[in-house]
Order: structure tokens, then C-alpha cells, then sequence
């Protein structure tokens, strides 16, 4: 798990949702309780006024085992949690809607995990602490894998491909380094993100969110709550 969130907006607000790599149990009284995959381009959201959203955010490569689902079935869609655990997350639904604190609630609910990380998982999170920059045939080596077959056992685990994963994790770091500072200086986070040139993160950005980083992070840009 990364972390357990909880989003509260007094007035009405569009909520703009960007590529991560991770996986989310999110819970609101007017959504209920979903299972949301690991996103390919930025969603927004209009959330209304007085809403309260709580979540469960998953490292990349560690919520298939909770939900009993290759992640590469979630990819970009949002599920509702009984669809994957029946019962249990009807009952757990149930408890949500009936507690004050359903941040608190939301911790009990995950699985201790028992098993060591297999080789897979361990190899998604040697890309995730290089924040995307790990040298990928290398990483499969590690594994005992493939290039091919790596290929494959990451995207069951994470819904996304190496390649992909890697760009979302770069992706994601030069947003939080832009989101630092008050003017970014786009040529040097370019550089710190591991990015060839400032074109490449550019590029990147209207993939992934349909506007360069400078209409993204800009006074007009849509608010973003995290």
C-alpha cells in the first residue's frame, strides 16, 4: 500500500485525475466502493459540493493479489468492488456507510501480506524507486526473465507495460517536481526526471494529460486536489 487518502470539497469542483502507475480502492456515498485501474491519460471528475472521498492507493505491482484480478483487466476503468469480491466487499461497503471514519476503516480492510515479493514485483519496485529510469533488460535479467516474458508478467501485475510503466513514473516525477516551486523551469526538470530533452517531457505531458506542462501547471490549468 502507498497510502490511504481522503479528498473533501466544500464547493463543487473538477477534479483532475493524472497518470500514476497505481492502483485505488476509492469509497463515496454517492459512488460507493470501486476498484479503479492504473490510468493511461488524465480523467477528470466533477465532484459536488460537501463530498467526501476516501481511498486506498496501491504501489505499482501490489494490488492483484488483494483483488483476485490481473490489474491489466483494470486498466483505465473503474469497477465497483463487489463485481471482484462479492460478498465481502458488499459487507464492507455496508461498514463504510455506517462509520464517521471511513479513512480509518479503509486500513483494516487490506490483507497483512504473509508471502515474500516474487521476482515480478520486486522488479516493479526497482523501477518505481529509480522513478522510471532503470535500465529494463537489465531488470528482466533480474527477474530470470525475458524481455518477452517480463513483458507480459508486468502488465498482468501492474496494467501497464515496462515501457509504459517506466514513462508514467517519469511522468509523474516531473509533475511533482514542477509542483514544488512556484515558476517551474521546465529545461532543468526535464533533466532531473531523466528526460532526453525538454521535447520528450512535452511530449509526455500531452499524452497523458491532452495539454503541454506549462498549460498543466499554469493559473488555468485544472485544479488538481491530491
Amino acid at each position: 500500500m502507498e497510502c490511504i487518502w481522503t479528498l473533501e470539497t466544500p464547493a463543487p469542483v473538477l477534479h483532475a485525475v493524472r497518470p500514476d502507475a497505481c492502483l485505488d480502492i476509492v469509497f463515496s456515498p454517492e459512488s460507493g466502493l470501486q476498484a479503479i485501474g492504473a490510468m493511461t491519460v488524465e480523467q477528470r471528475h466533477r465532484i459536488p459540493a460537501g463530498s467526501r472521498t476516501t481511498g486506498v492507493r496501491f504501489r505499482p505491482g501490489m494490488a492483484g493479489e488483494f483483488l483476485r484480478v490481473s490489474p491489466a483487466d483494470l486498466t483505465d476503468r473503474a469497477v465497483p468492488l463487489e463485481d471482484l469480491l462479492g460478498r465481502r466487499a458488499r459487507e464492507f461497503r455496508s461498514q463504510l456507510e455506517a462509520s464517521p471514519d471511513a479513512a480509518g476503516l479503509m486500513g483494516t480492510f487490506l490483507p497483512i501480506p504473509t508471502a515474500p515479493p516474487n521476482p515480478v514485483r520486486r522488479a516493479i519496485e526497482a523501477m518505481v524507486q529509480s522513478r522510471g529510469l532503470a535500465d529494463l533488460d537489465w531488470i528482466a535479467r533480474q527477474s530470470n526473465l525475458s524481455p518477452r516474458h517480463f513483458r507480459r508478467r508486468c502488465l498482468e501485475a501492474s496494467g501497464l507495460t515496462p515501457k509504459h510503466l517506466c514513462r508514467v513514473l517519469r511522468f509523474r516525477q516531473a509533475s511533482a517536481l514542477a509542483q514544488s516551486v512556484r515558476q517551474p523551469d521546465w529545461v532543468q526538470i526535464a533533466l532531473e526526471a531523466g528526460y532526453f530533452d525538454q521535447a520528450h517531457l512535452i511530449r509526455d505531458f500531452r499524452q497523458f494529460t491532452g495539454r503541454p506542462p506549462m498549460a498543466v501547471f499554469s493559473n488555468t490549468a485544472v485544479p488538481t486536489i491530491v
